[in-house]
């Protein structure tokens, strides 16, 4: 639910940063720009860092029964998705603070480019680690 939670805050914010803000209010990003999009710092902020905390303890898991299994069954491919997701993570935890800052209080007249970076770094790191969890969640299934 906490991961559920950040994809859906770190979506809703990656679209309102890329949308135009000059967009009619009645079209698609128009209401996702009707929410201040820095609303959605904190909750980021703080379902990235208790997801990670909450992988981090899941991991021993996978690391010593999971993995094996994989290996075993020659799913290098997943696994190198995997470690992927780990260097994504990492890097994305780096980035919080500086993510932070530049939507804690974003200045009318200061340019967006940081924020909407950020985020959009942000964004792909989550989806990539919900999708590529999921496909290792679920590769023993496929196929058999």
């Amino acid at each position: 639910m906490i991961a559920v939670g950040l994809l859906g805050a770190i979506t809703h914010q990656a679209l309102a940063a890329w949308g135009s803000a000059d967009a009619r209010p009645k079209s698609f990003f128009g209401r996702f720009r009707s929410i201040p999009a820095a609303s959605f710092a904190n909750a980021v902020v703080v379902l990235y860092a208790v997801c990670t905390l909450l992988g981090g303890i899941i991991y021993l898991y996978f690391r010593v029964d999971v993995r094996p299994e994989l290996e075993r069954a020659g799913h290098w491919h997943v696994l190198g998705f995997f470690d992927l997701k780990e260097h994504f993570v990492a890097i994305g935890l780096a980035l919080l603070p500086a993510y932070w800052v530049c939507w804690r209080r974003p200045l009318p007249n200061e340019p967006a480019r940081t924020r909407t970076a950020l985020t959009s770094i942000l964004a792909f790191i989550i989806l990539w680690g919900f999708l590529s969890g999921h496909v290792a969640n679920n590769i023993m299934g496929f196929g058999s």
